[in-house]
């Protein structure tokens, strides 16, 4: 395949609605970064990250001199949390304080990344907090220009327009979607991921994989969708194994990075419906729990769902996973094991049960899943009907192993 002749050291620029650049060494791309902030005549950017990971990787050990060499200050907001709350996003805007921030670099995976984007536009648009960003108080138009400097391979967030935040004072998930917060510049660059844990490893792998089931079958779904989404899911069925392995493997850093990205860009257009609207109230109600982990848990029993109703597509997608579907309706059971299966050899074998919740949990997470703002949105998506008694059905077969 393509990927055997792929030299991961040339850093490439891909274009897609914005710049990202590709490969291991991207990280010193920053400097050519800061140097066209600097010549818009920003004197000051607001930093958005973690608590360690922006260091451990080693990326700010080439972003702080890079701003310094650009005479650019910097507002280090190192606050967000792996599930990022609307107190987060209005703490990193109040620690600007009136400064002339101009531009805003968010480092680190896709909590990171959308933390920042959402302080992007609360900058731009002052006199607004996060609750009303996220509950569809205003639809902002602009946004400051964000640098994302992605850590992991997962939530493809560097090359697309959606954020997700948590609104703990209603255990709200929502998401939002908005064209100025494409990142104007990205960096993916597989060395900055070699320190994933090999949970993280699975869990953000494993949130690409939802992000193409999803954007390939959803009522948008194009053939961009479809496409990225086989080749995500191949390239995922192929490395991932290594990277458990080998966690310091660039190569297989690189090809999942690529994959994420894709498939990053193919939900950014093919859209998201039945895995992700049903995670966010498992997350929002339990923060610690990981996103990858929860997508994990939902999704054989989404994969029963709607089969019957994209028996072609997902028969397509899944072939690496399971061969011989032939895209028959009837094969919904064996295809919904089998990803149960491949979930289970990636290390991943959990369900609702072994992460806290019960049946006596599934009425609340259906009535969050339609009341949290935007999640209707996703739900429209979905193929097939997804009204209550359908999401209530995933939920209840997510509790234990499929027979």
């Amino acid at each position: 395949m393509w990927d055997s002749g792929i030299n991961i050291n040339d850093v490439r620029v891909i274009r897609a609605r914005n710049r990202i650049y590709f490969g291991v060494g991207a990280i010193d791309s920053i400097g050519e970064i800061t140097r066209e902030i600097a010549a818009r005549g920003i004197p000051r950017v607001l930093v958005v990250t973690g608590r360690n990971s922006y260091k451990s990787s080693g990326a700010w050990s080439k972003v702080e001199p890079a701003l310094r060499e650009a005479k650019i200050d910097c507002v280090l907001f190192d606050g967000v949390t792996p599930n990022p709350t609307t107190t987060e996003v209005d703490a990193a805007v109040a620690l600007c304080n009136g400064a002339e921030v101009g531009a805003v670099i968010a480092i680190g995976g896709g909590s990171a990344l959308d933390a920042g984007k959402s302080a992007a536009i609360l900058l731009a648009n002052p006199g607004h907090n996060a609750v009303e960003l996220y509950h569809g108080g205003f639809t902002p138009s602009e946004a400051l220009p964000v640098c994302a400097i992605n850590l992991t391979h997962g939530t493809g967030s560097e090359a697309n327009r959606f954020a997700v935040v948590t609104d703990p004072e209603c255990n709200y998930k929502p998401v939002i979607a908005y064209d100025c917060i494409y990142p104007e510049w990205a960096i993916d660059d597989p060395a900055l991921m070699a320190g994933l844990s090999e949970r993280q490893t699975r869990y953000v792998s494993i949130d690409a994989v939802n992000h193409v089931i999803e954007a390939a079958t959803s009522r948008s779904a194009s053939p961009m969708s479809v496409m990225l989404g086989a080749e995500t899911i191949r390239l995922v069925v192929k490395y991932l194994p290594l990277a458990v392995k080998e966690p310091k493997n660039l190569t297989a850093r690189y090809f999942l990075a690529y994959a994420a990205l894709i498939a990053g860009i193919s939900f950014d257009n093919g859209l998201l419906h039945f895995t992700h609207a049903l995670e966010h109230p498992l997350s929002a109600l339990k923060p610690e729990l990981a996103h990858g982990l929860g997508l994990a848990i939902l999704l054989p029993a989404v994969i029963r769902s709607i089969y019957p109703e994209r028996a072609v597509v997902l028969a397509n997608l899944l072939a690496p996973m399971e061969s011989g579907l032939q895209g028959l309706p009837g094969e919904a059971e064996r295809a919904a094991k089998a990803v149960e299966n491949w979930l289970a050899k990636c290390g991943v074998p959990e369900k609702l049960t072994d992460v806290g919740f019960s049946e006596d949990d599934v009425d609340k997470l259906v009535d969050l899943t339609f009341q949290t703002p935007s999640l209707g949105g996703l739900l429209s998506q979905a193929p097939g009907e997804a009204g209550k008694l359908a999401v209530q059905a995933i939920f209840l077969n997510s509790m234990t192993q499929l027979p």
